[in-house]
């Protein structure tokens, strides 16, 4: 399998680290790719121009990161991180919903900021952040302390806090105001998340 990719972005860094909870990294191929300011060598392949694209060894070609995941977690019994069925697995696609969410945002952030400042849009910007806060509020109580436990929820959300964390350092989201630093501390420990941090 190949998976086309920048190491910047929290979406790959999302499949990658599920690639590592299921053990399939040593089968993913990392394809160096990005969507600025020219998609064309991604476009081939997925037409809406984003990363990640897997291409999977019989052609199939899977986008993007949502759907990706789930290929991902089918391919191997253990660990299971998205239910088959139930609210069970509702609540996890709705945590990566809201981790996909708060990536949205901070990456519209990222992308207002390259135009020439007379483009800028100060109320998307503000819009934006206000979507991160909103976020950023409701995890404390959406999230396992669990020693053991991982799921595409959780996973998914480390990912968007490390991205916080990565490009706007200022927001603090890590701050005792938000509760979040227990579930940090197990969760980042992580293989699957040491290995793939941003550089």
């Amino acid at each position: 399998m190949k998976l086309l990719n920048s190491p910047t972005s929290p979406y790959v860094r999302k499949v990658r680290a599920v690639a590592i909870e299921k053990g399939l990294s040593s089968r993913l191929e990392l394809i160096s790719a990005t969507p600025w300011p020219d998609p064309t060598s991604i476009a081939i392949h997925n037409p809406l121009g984003k990363i990640p694209v897997l291409l999977c060894d019989d052609g199939t070609v899977l986008y993007d990161s949502p759907v990706i995941c789930e290929y991902l977690d089918s391919l191997t019994p253990d660990p299971i991180l998205i239910p088959a069925a139930g609210m069970a697995r509702f609540r996890i696609l709705r945590l990566q919903a809201l981790a996909d969410g708060i990536m949205d945002a901070g990456v519209s952030i990222i992308l207002e900021k390259r135009r020439p400042p007379a483009e800028q849009s100060t109320a998307a910007q503000a819009r934006a952040l206000s979507v991160i806060t909103r976020a950023v509020g409701v995890l404390q109580g959406e999230l396992s302390v669990s020693a053991n436990a991982v799921d595409l929820g959780q996973l998914a959300i480390a990912v968007a806090v490390g991205y916080l964390e990565f490009r706007f350092p200022e927001l603090e989201v890590l701050a005792p105001r938000y509760g979040l630093q227990q579930w940090w501390q197990r969760i980042s420990a992580r293989p699957s998340l040491q290995t793939t941090i941003p550089s």
